[in-house]
């Protein structure tokens, strides 16, 4: 298997299905929006692009399998297979904010092989495989070297399975508000793994979370220097429900925090 050939032909398709997204923006009809639970929306825009994205994919590696977010494909036996977001952020991209972006990535049953997330909003083209840097339009990006947790800047996810996060979110942020350098919540997994990949941010913390939002972000950081684990601290996280990202270097501070709270989760 040739990575660098793969990888820079999904930088391709990842950069022509984010100027869709961009060019159907403009025209957006929201009355075609569809509610997939309370507060979880999907659009023609998103099946339209994801479409296109399998289609690209099985030409180039026809023997992968797929999971996608709109329900191409599912685990099966297969060898490689695909994970694909086309459209990261559908909540932003519907009321016309950003970031929202498109996440696409390659595994085997062990590991993530490549990975690679365009942000529309900044033109932003993140990437890497196993076997290289992690790059941000073609230059090399590093994570933060911020080790204080005080001074850390974090981003927080509100998943939609709300009644389930309520108690964990607000014990979070009455321990982290004012406690740390600032908090944001901007709405888009994908992008915001990679923003902590380039030093952007140091770290980043959601619950109830598809392995479509995180796998691109997942090798992307982890080449750029950082790291990702559960709350409980897990590196096996990829399937996982709690999905904590960061520089590395506040890692262990941060995870004493969540683990006070994570009691507060309600599993279903």
């Amino acid at each position: 298997m040739d990575l660098d050939f793969l990888t820079e032909e999904v930088k391709k398709l990842a950069r022509q299905t984010g100027e869709f997204l961009k060019k159907e923006r403009l025209s957006f009809d929201r009355s075609r929006v569809e509610q997939k639970a309370a507060h979880d929306y999907v659009s023609y825009v998103d099946k339209t692009s994801e479409k296109h994205i399998v289609e690209r994919l099985h030409e180039l590696l026809p023997e992968a399998g797929f999971i996608a977010e709109e329900g191409s494909g599912s685990l099966e036996e297969q060898e490689y297979c695909w994970v694909v977001d086309p459209l990261d952020g559908t909540s932003n991209y519907i009321h016309d904010c950003m970031p929202y972006c498109v996440s696409i990535a390659l595994r085997n049953r062990e590991e993530i092989l490549l990975g690679v997330v365009y942000e529309c909003g900044r033109e932003e083209l993140f990437w890497a495989n196993k076997d290289s840097r992690a790059y941000l339009n073609g230059k090399e990006i590093y994570v933060s070297d911020q080790s204080v947790l005080d001074q850390s800047f974090i981003e927080l996810g509100f998943p939609y399975k709300a009644e389930n996060y309520r108690s964990f979110a607000l014990g979070l942020i009455q321990d982290l508000y004012g406690h740390v350098g600032g908090l944001r919540l901007m709405g888009a997994a994908a992008a915001e793994i990679c923003y902590i990949a380039a030093g952007r941010f140091e770290a980043r913390v959601e619950a109830f979370i598809g392995p479509w939002d995180i796998a691109a972000g997942y090798i992307i950081l982890k080449q750029a220097g950082g790291k990702m684990t559960g709350f409980d601290g897990n590196p096996d996280c990829l399937g996982a429900k709690e999905v904590f990202a960061s520089n590395g270097k506040v890692h262990e501070d941060l995870l004493k925090v969540l683990q006070r709270h994570k009691k507060l989760l309600k599993n279903e």
